[in-house]
């Protein structure tokens, strides 16, 4: 070989060693970038405003006006909690029973169904409000000025996952942010060291993910799940919480490199948030390996305050230790968290042997509700912690054997604190409670309303994706004022 041949092979070596050299990071950043692939990417508005909505960041924003709660805890009852057996008695119904239903069935219906069935239980009136409460819940009736019982909702489904996924997301069809998730872009956190949104022991069934999703909301907004309704309370905990092979210092040095290695990628496309949101995301879970340990750990809790939601029952144990769990993230400023009582036997879907199952699913709940009610209230925290509790639907009037079906078109639910008024009724079902009648409540309008108490116009609270804006009321939705203290 030449000399001048050897000298120009050098030259060419040396030139891409320069070329690797320099430009490490940027090949770096565009495989990062292929990682995080387009589905990802974030939208340019969520790092800008829109709407007057400062947005970007899991930081705590300013509501759209002075709202009357801070917070919300939503106690869900899967599978659909009876309303003519627990908040909305029938007189009528108990008069008629046995006889054929004299009202049209609706068009779809999710299984035959028979001739009309009463109530097995008692109501009886409590409190200075006089409002009826089945015997299915007697503590919680204790509360009952507290309470405002929503009887007259109403949405469109009658299978569970739909009508699951409706009362989350709003959209029984489509995947769209959850109700927790359009909370939490609205208004941020309060705990750099805990998510917004924390869900504690959801169900995978049902919709599963997406009733805690953010879908095309940035990625901080998605519900944190803490275990699932698979497993007790007491071994929830979010996966891989610790790391068993390094250690938070050598953690800390990987995230700041990561971070440094990122600077001219985040320059370079300043619009894609999908970056932040992935980065923000290790952050967080970095400080949640010493901040969600504490919160789970009960034996802080006084003897008295662990009877007081039962967790010193094996009947209460298991969600009173989720009520008390969920008191602890919301003193600590967590924005949403949700509580789901189900099991994979029971739930509260009696198509059959209803008075088994209500019997058995209500003693499971009700003393820590109540017990959660008493704590919120005895720390100032009820005043402005808005109190949702329902399932995804009601059930029929009428019969299947010893049970009820599914009854999307007139069920009820029930919110406290936060600024609602206590001790009343809002709206009602007809004479047998099947259809909504009065002052009928969609699940929109539910939407509309807690999003209201939380200080935000569901109109307002908008996110542009694939060229339209949604929200989470879509285009519908109206403030039930009524109920606001």
């Amino acid at each position: 070989m030449s000399l001048d041949a050897m000298s120009n092979d050098l030259l060419a070596m040396h030139t891409r060693r320069r070329v690797l050299q320099t430009s490490a990071l940027g090949f770096g950043s565009l495989a990062l970038r292929g990682l995080l692939g387009q589905g990802l990417l974030g939208n340019p508005m969520a790092m800008g405003q829109e709407q007057g909505l400062v947005l970007g960041g899991m930081d705590a924003k300013r509501p759209h006006f002075t709202p009357r709660a801070k917070r919300i805890v939503f106690l869900f009852m899967k599978g659909g909690p009876s309303h003519i057996d627990t908040f909305d008695p029938k007189a009528q119904l108990s008069r008629d029973d046995g006889k054929p239903p004299p009202f049209e069935l609706p068009r779809v219906v999710f299984a035959q169904q028979g001739n009309l069935l009463k109530s097995p239980w008692k109501f009886s009136q409590y409190g200075q409000s006089g409002l009826p409460v089945s015997e299915l819940f007697p503590n919680v009736a204790k509360h009952v000025d507290k309470l405002c019982v929503l009887r007259s909702l109403h949405g469109s489904n009658p299978a569970h996952g739909g009508a699951l996924l409706k009362i989350h997301t709003g959209s029984d069809q489509f995947v769209r942010p959850s109700m927790g998730a359009w909370i939490t872009y609205g208004l941020g956190t309060e705990n750099q060291d805990l998510p917004a949104f924390v869900t504690i022991c959801p169900t995978l069934a049902h919709g599963g993910v997406n009733n805690w999703g953010s879908a095309f909301l940035p990625t901080y907004c998605q519900g944190t799940p803490i275990g699932n309704a698979s497993q007790p309370a007491r071994q929830a905990t979010v996966q891989h919480i610790a790391n068993p092979k390094l250690d938070r210092a050598s953690q800390r040095k990987q995230l700041d490199l990561l971070g440094k290695m990122n600077e001219d990628f985040a320059k370079a496309y300043p619009h894609e948030a999908a970056i932040a949101g992935q980065l923000g995301a290790y952050e967080l879970a970095y400080r949640m390996q010493s901040s969600l340990p504490e919160i789970q750990d009960l034996q802080t809790e006084t003897d008295s305050t662990l009877r007081l939601y039962g967790v010193d029952d094996p009947v209460t144990e298991n969600f009173g230790r989720q009520c008390l769990m969920a008191r602890r993230f919301l003193e600590r400023g967590v924005r949403f968290v949700q509580v789901t009582h189900s099991d994979s036997e029971v739930q509260w879907d009696q198509h059959s042997d209803l008075y088994q199952g209500h019997t058995k699913n209500a003693a499971e709940v009700d003393k820590p509700i109540a017990g959660f009610l008493t704590d919120l209230d005895q720390r100032g925290l009820l005043k402005d912690t808005l109190v949702l509790w329902g399932g995804e639907f009601g059930r029929t009037p009428t019969s299947q054997g010893n049970g009820r079906d599914h009854n999307p078109h007139g069920f009820c639910m029930w919110m406290a604190g936060g600024g609602v008024r206590g001790g009343m009724a809002y709206g009602a079902t007809d004479d047998y409670g099947y259809y909504a009648a009065e002052n009928k409540m969609h699940v929109h309008d539910l939407h509309a309303t807690i999003l209201h108490i939380l200080g935000l116009d569901h109109e307002r609270l908008t996110y542009r994706y694939a060229g339209r804006d949604f929200r989470l009321t879509d285009v519908a939705g109206q403030v039930a004022h009524e109920i606001l203290a």
